[in-house]
């Protein structure tokens, strides 16, 4: 079919434009559609992930009700080598923790605890720090369960660290420190929590006192 020359002249200026950027262009749109299957991709594989880590976690669990030690320790494993990326690593670390430590097996404990400490998040990992301290505390390890928890921790963890640092330098007979540290837990307790009352009996147990609440306006 021929072409008048106003489309003569159209198709001469597009054939210019492509020489000069039809392989830039090109490249951007692939580039641009391997972004968006990479990003389907990746959620893909996200979400299986986390399909799979549910698995064995749901797993590990029925084996930590059953008290199958074989069973625990191979799911555990299996989810931190394979799944550390996911929520449910830490979670069923922090499970098989607990589950050694009733057990009397700190060792196995503080190597679950130390796992979440380098692997979790920085909520997962303040809590495995606190309870690695506790562990310490138990072993009578003073100096190293201070030092676990001279990291900064998320706020709403404040209280735990102060409370678990209260209990260490009690038992040191550093009387002085505990009552600074238990006060601070006080302090970044809420008033509804439960736990208060029991932070505050400590407090008092080394020499110190609550604060006065304050009176209510009239």
């Amino acid at each position: 079919m021929a072409y008048d020359l106003e489309e003569q002249e159209q198709i001469a200026t597009l054939k210019a434009w492509w020489n000069q950027y039809g392989n830039l262009t090109s490249w951007v749109l692939i580039a641009g559609l391997a972004a968006y299957s990479g990003w389907n991709g990746w959620n893909w594989y996200q979400r299986d992930q986390a399909s799979s880590a549910s698995n064995l976690y749901y797993e590990q669990q029925d084996a930590l009700q059953a008290k199958d030690n074989a069973k625990v320790q191979r799911a555990t494993a299996d989810i931190e080598s394979k799944f550390a990326s996911t929520a449910y690593a830490p979670m069923a670390a922090l499970a098989a923790a607990k589950y050694a430590f009733d057990a009397n097996d700190l060792k196995s404990a503080k190597t679950q605890l130390q796992w979440v400490m380098d692997h979790g998040n920085d909520e997962y990992k303040a809590l495995a720090r606190v309870r690695m301290a506790g562990v310490l505390l138990d072993e009578k390890a003073y100096d190293e369960a201070l030092k676990v928890l001279s990291v900064e921790v998320p706020a709403q963890f404040a209280a735990a660290v102060a409370d678990r640092k209260g209990d260490i330098l009690a038992a040191q007979n550093k009387l002085a420190e505990a009552r600074t540290a238990y006060t601070a837990a006080l302090a970044a307790t809420d008033k509804k929590n439960p736990g208060r009352q029991l932070i505050q009996i400590k407090l008092e147990s080394v020499g110190g006192t609550a604060p006065a609440e304050p009176k209510a306006a009239a």
